[in-house]
């Protein structure tokens, strides 16, 4: 039997190809189901999106690996040789490793979240992903580059602060754009199902509301793969005013297909002028639906 070091050599030396084959698969996967169970009728052509949101994933991607080309995974590596992080400090289980791996980056992701929604320079990055009119699988993997850039200076600081094994980096990697994919989509859950499955995990309709049009919706349900923090800091909404066939996704002011569904559009987003009603620190919620701007 391979030892734990064994083990995370092996993956370090293959984390491309372990996260890109569960990507495809859970890509197919969730496609299929959405073909197969829609929740939502489409506005846009779904060609039209796919190829833009794909084509900005490929982008991002690509400029990771030119910047970072041994990304959190070398991070990891790295804690490790030189004995940072506070799980280097202790001898762990691996078992118990993955757990607190996997939870504490969860939540650094769920603050993270808040982070973009409360600084208007953020927002203005995290917009691209709240712009999309609609909302399926290819929605979950939509990020601004300079997003992309920022999410993963913000993963290195928590890998070395933490000091967690190589090999529970690349499932969370892994776990999370899965979870992304899954809980982005467009695909219909039997009500008693979601209940359920939204004590351990983001379903569709949990985070569809997170892109509601309406500014309060817009704030709530950060959590991109575990459900607890909404609920623990107060920001978990159960269900959408409009309902989910009724809600409209997206963002006030921004329906034109060049703004919000061409690539070039999504990478000049961040720049145009108007931040509207979103930002956390600037909203006023008054208790009544809001108005476009």
């Amino acid at each position: 039997m391979a030892s734990t070091a064994e083990l995370a050599q092996w993956a370090a030396a293959h984390e491309m190809l372990i996260r890109g084959t569960a990507f495809l698969l859970v890509l197919v996967l969730m496609a299929l189901w959405e073909i197969r169970a829609p929740a939502r009728t489409l506005a846009l052509s779904k060609g039209m999106r796919w190829v833009n949101n794909l084509g900005l994933v490929a982008f991002n991607t690509l400029l990771l690996r030119l910047l970072f080309p041994a990304a959190a995974i070398g991070m990891a590596a790295f804690a490790a040789e030189q004995g940072w992080g506070i799980l280097n400090y202790y001898s762990l289980p691996l078992w118990l490793g993955f757990v607190v791996t996997v939870v504490a980056l969860d939540f650094v992701v769920w603050l993270q979240h808040v982070m973009v929604h409360a600084i208007p320079l953020f927002w203005r990055l995290h917009r691209v992903h709240h712009a999309d009119p609609d909302f399926d699988l290819t929605t979950g993997a939509r990020f601004h580059p300079l997003e992309i850039l920022l999410s993963m200076l913000i993963k290195f600081a928590a890998i070395i602060v933490l000091g967690p094994p190589v090999v529970a980096v690349i499932a969370f990697e892994v776990l999370l754009n899965a979870t992304s994919m899954f809980n982005h989509g467009n695909v219909r859950l039997p009500g008693r199902v979601d209940r359920i499955l939204r004590c351990f995990v983001v379903t569709p309709e949990m985070h569809r509301v997170h892109h509601s049009v309406e500014e309060d919706e817009t704030n709530s349900n950060f959590g991109f793969n575990l459900p607890w923090w909404d609920h623990l800091f107060g920001t978990y909404r159960a269900q959408p005013r409009a309902g989910h066939v009724g809600m409209t996704i997206g963002l006030h002011g921004y329906s034109q297909p060049c703004d919000v569904t061409w690539l070039h559009g999504l990478l000049a987003l961040p720049f145009r002028s108007d931040l509207g009603g979103y930002v956390i620190n600037r909203r006023q919620w008054d208790g009544q639906e809001s108005t476009p701007k």
